[in-house]
């Protein structure tokens, strides 16, 4: 199990020099999930799991905040009742767009470039499933050196980039959702030590 450390209470501490310090919450690693917006699938009950499993752990979550694996996963998140929030990017122009379990819905309008705002605003990524959309994703977070972990058996590009060395990165390959986030948090930990989270083994 993965826990956020326990001092990360919500907090804007002001310095004498009248300027806030970081806040926990922005301090706290953001992990997004991507994939599918098939609903009903196979995929999105392991999102679900994926989802829940953050949660547990601590950190925000980031999706493109429709269906599919990204109501899984924020379904799972907030199901869980972590002290994270989650996030969705939205690829149209209403916030009406979103899944009911979204707690900030942001409209961008840029249709299939939403997943490139995705990519770059997590720190880290799990992938399930997906098509071409999802495989630029993971292109640009490999670009930007951010660990991507996908989750196996769910198809699409997680199959076709899990466990594959890409130029000078790898693709990590998890035999399940709980796996999934220890391989991500850990990847995270070892690039980004300032991010790390505690994990129990």
């Amino acid at each position: 199990m993965i826990r956020y450390p326990p001092d990360a209470r919500p907090s804007c501490d002001e310095p004498a020099g009248g300027q806030p310090t970081q806040n926990a919450e922005q301090r706290r690693p953001v992990i997004g999930v991507i994939g599918d917006g098939q609903p009903g699938s196979e995929r999105e009950r392991l999102a679900a799991q994926v989802g829940a499993e953050l949660a547990n752990a601590g950190v925000h979550l980031v999706c493109g905040g429709l269906g599919g694996c990204m109501a899984g996963a924020s379904r799972g998140y907030k199901q869980a009742n972590g002290p994270g929030i989650c996030l969705g990017l939205l690829p149209g122009t209403s916030r009406s767009e979103a899944n009911p379990w979204v707690d900030l819905a942001i409209p961008t309008g840029v249709n299939s470039a939403q997943g490139a705002l995705v990519a770059m605003a997590v720190d880290a990524a799990i992938v399930l499933g997906g098509g071409g959309g999802t495989l630029s994703e993971v292109g640009l977070l490999l670009r930007d050196g951010k660990p991507v972990v996908a989750l196996d058996g769910t198809g699409g590009a997680a199959e076709l980039v899990g466990g594959q060395h890409l130029g000078r990165v790898s693709v990590r390959l998890a035999r399940d959702p709980a796996e999934a986030v220890r391989m991500v948090l850990e990847a995270l930990r070892d690039k980004h030590p300032e991010k790390a989270l505690d994990v129990e083994r």
